[in-house]
């Protein structure tokens, strides 16, 4: 599907989504819990061999090449593989360039090179886990050091082209939070993991550069002027609160259209919705725009469905004359005072969890997840009753529904053969490194318990060990997710 999509792209910008297999650290298995959710809604990687599997047949390390991995509790295990793949794919480039082996030196410089090449986004996003997505697979304490070992790793080798982390609102918003609360809980979430990067010793302007956004787009006014609030406040507090460079007070954002405004009633007219929603994300000048399909309100998206939500970014970008223009929008009266509201609103929400002790203090008391509870519940009345129109679903409803919701629609799904297919390959890399792995997993345990990088250390474990074993002994390590009650 990656080539599929891309092959008539010079830039090829790749977002891989995971099975919940592998999003909660987990080897596939015959095991009735695990089984039957291989190769879902996502692909399974639980190897350097099924990562260099995936990517086969791109170069990593071109300068139009970026790969974002939604991956978020086995987020430093999955980026290993991904770099080892990237490293691998040079260093055969060049051995066959040279006609020989090559010294270990030599093998140090492709790796540095590589490293400072690839350019992407890993998710690792740890503080939305517990607040809205649950999957959070270690403690939250552990969870941090993790991602303050991948940072901390990122300064020490110059990697600056690929983002250590994307500070997720998405998977807020879709839980159930209005745009205010998206917005607060993921700049909050943001400035806390700065604290904590401070707090491990790091320079602001050498990692504020690492750090990305990602919010979610629905129809909502509030939408419209969503990431411009975020950048105003991000900047000012940057630069009057740390000091940081001009650089690092830009923020940068990915937009994904609203997962949860798409229904399973009248399914074309969620392109519509779509594109309502890529339009706003493209005036008020996102980063980059993932268009959802129509159909995924049921299934993985068929390749029928991906080329139409394609189409929509298409046609506003290269047909659309208004979107010619920089800012479409801005300067109106409807605009200028959405900014003062939502930002008026954002400051009000800070007040709120500072009294509550700050982000960390806040999720003690679970009062994120009460407040995206509150709001979802709010929605979800809005529009059961219909005080909220939702065309096709709640109102002007077709005389054919009853036939269309029955009609025949493709669905994706993993047969049973890919799923014994993705077993047997597991088991064959753990045959052939049966050796050395029990050796790696005792290293990184050592690494671990040590507090030294985990995630330097990582990126020689995961050439011999798959992701469960890896998960089973960082677990005896930093413990496992325990939600606060």
């Amino acid at each position: 599907r990656f080539h599929y999509l891309s092959k008539d792209d010079d830039a090829k910008r790749l977002s891989t989504a995971f099975d919940s297999v592998t999003l909660y650290g987990e080897d596939p298995n015959p095991r009735p819990d695990i089984y039957g959710k291989v190769g879902e809604s996502g692909v399974s990687i639980c190897s350097l061999d099924d990562m260099k599997k995936l990517y086969s047949g791109f170069d990593l390390s071109a300068p139009n090449t970026s790969v974002s991995m939604t991956i978020n509790g086995p987020a430093p295990m999955i980026l290993a593989f991904y770099f080892n793949t990237a490293i691998d794919q040079n260093l055969e480039k060049k051995s066959n360039e040279l006609g020989r082996d090559l010294k270990p030196e030599e093998v140090d410089e492709v790796k540095a090179f590589t490293l400072q090449q690839v350019r992407g986004t890993v998710q690792a996003d740890i503080l939305k886990e517990d607040q809205a997505q649950n999957t959070c697979i270690f403690s939250l304490e552990f969870s941090l050091k993790l991602m303050g070992d991948v940072q901390e790793y990122f300064c020490q080798n110059k990697i600056k082209n690929y983002y250590a982390v994307s500070i997720s609102g998405y998977h807020i918003a879709e839980a159930g939070a209005n745009p205010i609360t998206q917005l607060a809980l993921t700049l909050s979430n943001g400035f806390t993991l700065v604290e904590y990067y401070l707090s491990r010793g790091l320079n602001i302007d050498e990692f504020a550069g690492n750090l990305s956004f990602f919010f979610s787009n629905g129809l909502d006014p509030e939408y419209t002027v969503i990431g411009q609030v975020a950048r105003k406040v991000w900047a000012i507090t940057m630069k009057e609160r740390y000091g940081a460079n001009i650089k690092s007070q830009k923020l940068k954002y990915h937009i994904q259209t609203s997962g949860r405004s798409l229904h399973a009633q009248e399914i074309d007219f969620n392109d519509i919705r779509t594109t309502l929603q890529a339009f706003l994300a493209l005036s008020d000048n996102c980063n980059s725009l993932h268009t959802n399909a129509y159909d995924e309100a049921i299934t993985t998206p068929t390749e029928e469905s991906v080329r139409r939500a394609m189409a929509i970014q298409m046609i506003i970008n290269k047909e659309f004359g208004l979107n010619k223009t920089d800012n479409p929008l801005q300067g109106s009266f409807i605009v200028k005072e959405l900014c003062d509201l939502v930002e008026e609103a954002l400051l009000s929400e800070f007040e709120k969890i500072s009294d509550k002790g700050g982000v960390l203090g806040a999720m003690e008391s679970m009062y994120q997840r009460s407040k995206i509870q509150e709001e979802s519940l709010y929605y979800e009345s809005l529009k059961d009753t219909g005080e909220l129109p939702i065309v096709g679903v709640n109102t002007y409803i077709a005389d054919n529904i009853d036939e269309q919701m029955n009609q025949e629609i493709e669905l994706s799904r993993c047969s049973d053969e890919e799923k014994q297919e993705q077993i047997k390959r597991l088991r064959q890399f753990q045959e052939k490194n049966s050796n050395k792995a029990e050796v790696e997993l005792e290293k990184l345990k050592k690494v671990a318990l040590s507090n030294e990088n985990v995630f330097a250390q990582l990126l020689e474990t995961v050439r011999y060990c798959s992701l469960g074993q890896i998960t089973e002994v960082l677990y005896e390590v930093g413990g496992k997710y325990r939600r606060n009650m």
